[in-house]
This record gives C-alpha cells, sequence and structure tokens, in this order.
C-alpha cells in the first residue's frame, strides 16, 4: 500500500472524519486485515482561518507548501488538503512538490460524473460557494450548479465558524440546513454537494429529501484509492 499524507487541523473535526473513514475503507477493502499507511499534519486553524485578503491568501499558500514539503519528505507518496475552502492555494500548493495532491472538488465531481448526476447546489463556506476558483472545478466535470443565495451563505458561514469549527452542533442550526435542503428540492435541482467538511456533522447524508454528496467522504474515499493502487 502507499503511503498517503494529510494536511489537517483545518479543522481538525473533519480531519479526525478522515481519519476514520480512510482506516474503516481500508479495512473493508482488505477484508479486515490492513490499516491505512498515513502521514498527518495537523496545522493551527488560527494561523491560516478565515482568510480574506491576498495578503492573507498568500500567507495561507506558504503555511500549506510548507506542510506538503514537510509531508513530502516523510515519505508520502501522496496528498490530501483536508479541507475545501483551502483548495483556493491549490495550484499553489501542488507546483511545490514532486507528489500528486488529490483536488476534493475533483474528486466529488468525477463521484458525481459517474453517478450520471447533472446538477447540484453547492454549500459551504463564502469562497467555496460564491467564488468561482470551486464552481469551475466542478462545471468541469459537466454539473451545473445553482447560484449561491446570499442568504444562505451568511447564515452557512456563521454555522461553521461559529459552531462546527469548535465541535458545536446545534438543533436550530440543523433545522436551518434542512430548510435550506428542503428548499433547493423545490427547485428541481437534482443534488446537493456539502463543500465544506464539517458539515456533515449537521446532515444525515443517507436519510435525505435529495442525494447528498459529502465532498469530505468522496474526499477520503479517493485517497483509499490511492493507498491501494485504484488510482493513478
Amino acid at each position: 500500500m502507499r503511503k498517503l499524507g494529510l494536511i489537517g487541523g483545518l479543522s481538525w473535526y473533519s480531519t479526525e472524519l478522515y481519519y476514520a473513514r480512510i482506516n474503516r475503507q481500508v479495512l473493508l477493502r482488505t477484508n479486515g486485515s490492513c490499516n491505512a499507511p498515513l502521514l498527518i499534519e495537523s496545522l493551527n486553524f488560527c494561523d491560516v482561518g478565515k482568510a480574506t485578503t491576498s495578503e492573507d491568501w498568500n500567507h495561507v499558500a506558504d503555511v500549506l507548501i510548507a506542510s506538503a514539503r514537510r509531508l513530502e519528505q516523510a515519505g508520502a507518496t501522496a496528498l490530501l488538503i483536508c479541507a475545501n475552502s483551502m483548495h483556493k492555494v491549490f495550484d499553489a500548493v501542488a507546483a511545490s512538490i514532486a507528489i500528486p495532491v488529490i483536488h476534493i472538488a475533483d474528486s466529488v465531481g468525477e463521484k458525481m460524473k459517474a453517478d450520471a448526476v447533472h446538477s447540484a447546489a453547492l454549500l459551504g463556506t463564502a469562497n467555496v460557494m460564491a467564488e468561482n476558483w470551486y464552481r469551475q472545478r466542478l462545471v468541469k466535470h459537466g454539473v451545473s450548479l445553482l447560484p449561491a443565495e446570499m442568504e444562505d451563505v451568511n447564515d452557512l458561514e456563521r454555522i461553521i465558524y461559529d459552531e462546527l469549527m469548535h465541535g458545536i452542533v446545534k438543533r436550530d442550526s440543523e433545522r436551518a440546513l434542512k430548510t435550506i435542503i428542503t428548499e433547493i428540492d423545490q427547485q428541481d435541482i437534482k443534488s446537493v454537494v456539502l463543500g465544506c467538511t464539517e458539515l456533515s456533522m449537521l446532515v444525515d447524508t443517507k436519510a435525505n429529501v435529495l442525494p447528498i454528496y459529502d465532498s469530505a467522504e468522496i474526499h477520503a474515499d479517493a485517497g483509499v484509492d490511492w493507498i491501494l493502487g485504484d488510482a493513478n
């Protein structure tokens, strides 16, 4: 099996989800005989969180590049950045090392294409929902995206940063997310993409009015494919 590197801590709650998912899937796919060979660097979210200016994002890129290089030097053969929003600096990180970095939106887009799902609403932080860099990556896989509703963007931004990033799950927030998904269904959209690795803390992805594509779960599974040699 190939060793996989995880850039985590963005937040540590979602890194825990990645670690558990990857190991469970490796166990299943090896008939319960193996654990996943992983290297994890858990960053300090306070050092990179809620970047807004170009200067902020340049700093984020520097932090993630340094982490990627350390993981490569430690023996990782590919990397996952365990956060959707941090993929804004994906190109800079990928260009800084010789090993592959598996893009979270590509993993989601490939899964949706395989399922023949061509329309979706994207939910996540403001820079994922409203900026083009993430949306265009999904569109390249043939997915038509519902325009972001700014009221939803603001509500989700608050829930993610003020609650989920602190491990807080509130019933009111669960209801708010359910209402958003129900309204999406009424617009004849065929699926929902959870473009924040913490949002699965709020929604049961297996029991909903619409198919839910959980970016963290799908990204972790792409890492499992790499570990087991099922991905190039």
